[in-house]
């Protein structure tokens, strides 16, 4: 069946990246973009993509169908076998999306929806590129202490050697427009310094508009282990992003 839309009507999409997604996952995306969808202001058409990198058993066909049934036309899923990383996948799907405004999260929608809507309503009303949120001091207090250290030297790095116009450049929670996707597509980070690779290309482009938003964490949120390989790789990624700030 055809959506019905109005000239007012704005279209957006929600990308998620889908690697080990929690027990109920696609109920609780379900659950979460009814609350989203009830603090958005005006007629808001949202699509929904997933992208499974590499989930193997933990993503079903009884998810997909909860997911189809309940999105009629507004559902896109893509897999592939083999794990490739979180920016990867993002850029899978975003290469999909057909809407003039995109939003990221994780699949467990670990932020706040008034979070969300803030990202989006801003991304809106401002005319900017791209709006990332940024996490308070709270946020810290629930992650693990190893976590907490790289979250803090990648601060110092985005700040004193890179300059960005935002230091928290990791948030799980981005919003573009079109111009703002498709400097996104433009990144090659396959796994977590994706954002930071983003953010500095950003900033090398003076017609592009960069905001902050401050957005907050549900309370509760589970997060996963580093794991020594993945930090090891990471910090090649960061050393070929710091290399590349006196060529743009």
């Amino acid at each position: 069946m055809a959506l019905t839309t109005s000239p007012h009507t704005q279209r957006l999409a929600i990308v998620l990246p889908c690697f080990r997604p929690p027990t109920e996952w696609a109920t609780n995306i379900l659950t979460s973009l009814e609350r989203f969808q009830t603090l958005l202001a005006g007629d808001i058409i949202i699509h929904l993509y997933v992208v499974n990198d590499g989930a193997g058993a933990d993503v079903t066909e009884a998810d997909m169908d909860v997911l189809r049934s309940a999105l009629p036309g507004r559902f896109t899923y893509l897999a592939y076998t083999t794990n490739q990383g979180k920016g990867h996948a993002l850029r899978k799907g975003m290469a999909q999306v057909q809407e003039p405004y995109c939003l990221f999260t994780d699949v467990d929608f670990p932020y706040q929806e008034h979070s969300m809507a803030a990202v989006y309503n801003k991304l809106v009303a401002s005319g900017a590129d791209i709006v990332v949120g940024v996490r308070n001091n709270a946020y810290y207090a629930q992650v693990p202490p190893a976590r907490r250290r790289v979250s803090r030297i990648l601060r110092r790095v985005t700040r004193y050697v890179l300059r960005l116009p935002v230091e928290d450049t990791q948030c799980g929670l981005k919003a573009f427009n079109t111009a703002g996707r498709a400097l996104f597509l433009r990144t090659t980070t396959q796994r977590y310094l994706f954002d930071l690779e983003l953010l500095f290309l950003a900033s090398r482009m003076r017609h592009l508009r960069v905001l902050a938003q401050p957005v907050e964490l549900k309370p509760g949120v589970i997060f996963s282990r580093l794991n020594p390989r993945i930090l090891l790789t990471e910090t090649g990624n960061l050393v070929r992003i710091l290399s590349r700030r006196h060529r743009l």
